[in-house]
């Protein structure tokens, strides 16, 4: 094998990146009539930061990440591999919506997001019936509810299951935060302390716009739960953030590995000893889903879910293709569309995990020069704009203002006009087949109280 290697150096000799660039001039087309190619090869993404189309090593070192810089990204990150598989299904009739989460369970599950619409009356009833030979010490269960019944929530779940809990509840920091996080000391893996930032992701927000605010929630969060009296040590092991992941691919990757960075430098503010890990829980966008021809939304959450995957998510919910359609495909599964949908869901996190082995390593992206400089660029412009929101008051100052649904408003409108100017909207603007059978259920308008929920393809359907 020795023999070998100067015989490939020979062959493949050591190149440098003025090589590679000036081999790609000359064999481009564009260069031959005078255009700048290599100008159209860069990425001038929507935050504001270039990204070139080849990075080596030099880049790192002559750049603006220094090593130390990517020590520290490297060291934020995951450092076991593997997610949880966690599907979400809207609970309508708890005897036979048991059944459903349990056959989810049997075939590849590994925790449940549960929509819960159940009034605060006979929800012990309710609960005991739902959670039927679903052990919630061994199966994680995520619920999400309208945050005035999240005390009551817990008080039942203390109830029909006495003993340590998993999961959390994916909704907001509220006023009955710190009460809930109290009553759930005895069960450390079961997060209390939640913000998401789907409001922003679905309002057309960018990926540092995404980040910032999502930190600057938590950081109102945090200042009203320690005037409380609860610490920093009590506080991160119960915190839980859900962020929505869209298409583009190495952006999102990124986001979920900025964002990483970006909560460990958050609380050195707080506090300097060692803290435990961020949990991320992740789910795919319905912001970039369409409705003319929506099997093409397949293709994306895959996507999605991949960047998710690599970027680091302890958790995943896949959504049905046919979930933007307003069918309620996680409430009804009697017809085998429903039950198709639901399945091809589970199964792309499954497929992650044992045709890719994606779940054996712990931090795929690292040491990637494009992944880790998109990373620390992203780390920079969200941190940037979170220290602009703190010096506002905060973020619920900034959103009073209306400071933030003025940045995001922006970044909407210019998602928008660069579709309009030939951007390619898979199955919307290009690759279109409208299915003439396909019936079309208008869902009831999401209201978030924040900020208005959108689709990209709304306006090109």
């Amino acid at each position: 094998m020795n023999l070998m290697v100067p015989f490939f150096l020979s062959l493949f000799p050591a190149t440098g990146k003025s090589a590679w660039l000036t081999q790609v001039l000359n064999e481009s087309k564009a260069a031959q009539r005078g255009d700048n190619e290599y100008e159209r090869l860069r990425w001038h993404t929507e935050e504001g930061f270039t990204i070139e189309p080849y990075y080596t090593t030099s880049d790192l070192a002559e750049g603006p990440l220094a090593p130390s810089q990517l020590t520290t990204i490297q060291a934020a990150q995951k450092q076991s591999p593997g997610w949880l598989n966690a599907p979400e299904h809207k609970i309508t009739d708890e005897k036979s919506d048991n059944v459903i989460l349990r056959d989810a369970l049997a075939r590849g599950a590994d925790a449940l997001v549960l929509n819960l619409p159940i009034a605060a009356n006979n929800l012990n009833d309710s609960l005991s019936r739902l959670l039927s030979g679903i052990k919630l010490s061994d199966t994680p269960v995520f619920f999400r509810l309208a945050s005035g019944h999240a005390h009551d929530l817990i008080k039942a779940l203390k109830i029909v299951a006495p003993y340590n809990l998993k999961g959390g509840l994916l909704l907001d920091a509220g006023d009955s935060t710190a009460e809930v996080t109290r009553l759930t000391a005895d069960s450390p893996q079961f997060r209390t302390v939640c913000v998401n930032s789907h409001t922003f992701h679905n309002a057309g927000a960018t990926a540092t716009q995404e980040l910032a605010f999502t930190l600057a929630s938590l950081a109102d969060a945090y200042d009203q739960l320690t005037d409380s009296g609860l610490t920093l040590e009590q506080l991160v092991p119960k915190t839980m953030l859900s962020v929505s992941v869209g298409t583009s691919y190495f952006m999102e990757i990124a986001k979920l590995r900025a964002l990483r960075v970006l909560f460990a430098r958050f609380t050195s503010a707080y506090s300097s000893a060692p803290l435990p890990p961020l949990f991320i829980h992740s789910q795919t966008s319905i912001f970039y889903d369409a409705k003319a021809t929506p099997n093409t939304n397949l293709l994306r959450a895959t996507t999605e879910a991949m960047a998710a995957v690599i970027g680091g998510c302890d958790a995943l919910t896949v959504h049905p293709f046919d979930t933007v359609l307003g069918t309620p495909t996680s409430a009804d599964r009697s017809t085998s569309a429903t039950d198709f949908s639901a399945r091809i869901a589970r199964n792309v996190s499954i497929l992650l995990k044992q045709e890719s082995y994606l779940d054996k390593v712990a931090d795929p992206a690292a040491g990637s020069y494009y992944s880790e400089l998109l990373t620390h660029s992203l780390v920079e412009a969200a941190w940037t704009l979170f220290l602009t929101v703190e010096k506002q008051g905060g973020f619920a100052k900034a959103l009073a203002n209306g400071f933030v649904q003025t940045e995001i408003e922006q970044a909407y409108q210019a998602k928008v006009q660069a579709v309009r100017n030939g951007k390619v909207l898979v199955g919307v603007t290009k690759f279109r087949f409208d299915e003439p059978n396909i019936q079309l259920y208008t869902a009831p308008e999401r209201v978030t109280g924040l900020l208005p929920e959108r689709r990209l393809a709304e306006d090109f359907e």
